[in-house]
């Protein structure tokens, strides 16, 4: 990724203004979820979720399945779900019904994509090291300007060449 340059004003960028004189970049291209998502598809995921929180052993948190998953349990779990669908589409008995399996089909894509995407243990521990060695820089910087700034100090203050 690309880190933006602020410092590049070579060229206004275009902008839109509102009736109150405010006034904003434009927007056509960023990511839109409020127009690229469904709220009653959300909603739905959200009701399917709720129900299924509840285990054997009690409710587990919402995000319990960012702990992490195996891809392998997210594709054979998918795999269940769509042939529920695909039953469903087809007009045969399923066993959970069309929303269902969607949200169940939901969940299970969802989940592979995190899977796919989030960091691995390695990199979290690479990432971790790269801070400890900038705020080691950072450290070293302020003590020798720290130095700096006292030798300064004695030399304006503790001078006694220039005492009469």
């Amino acid at each position: 990724m690309t880190k933006p340059n602020f410092c590049d004003y070579d060229e206004p960028k275009p902008i839109r203004q509102f009736d109150t004189g405010a006034t904003r970049d434009l927007d056509f291209t960023k990511d839109d979820p409020e127009g690229f998502l469904s709220p009653l598809v959300i909603q739905r995921y959200c009701e399917y979720m709720s129900k299924n929180r509840q285990t054997a052993i009690g409710i587990r948190d919402s995000d319990n399945w960012q702990k992490g998953i195996p891809k392998d349990a997210y594709i054979k779990s998918a795999w269940r779900h769509f042939l529920d669908l695909w039953l469903a589409h087809r007009g045969y008995k399923s066993r959970e019904g069309i929303e269902e399996a969607l949200c169940g089909l939901m969940f299970n894509v969802m989940g592979y994509l995190h899977e796919l995407l989030k960091p691995s243990k390695d990199e979290v521990i690479e990432s971790a090291k790269q801070a400890i060695r900038r705020a080691d820089d950072a450290m070293l910087l302020a003590e020798r300007r720290a130095e700096e700034i006292l030798a300064y100090q004695e030399e304006i203050y503790c001078d006694t060449s220039t005492a009469a």
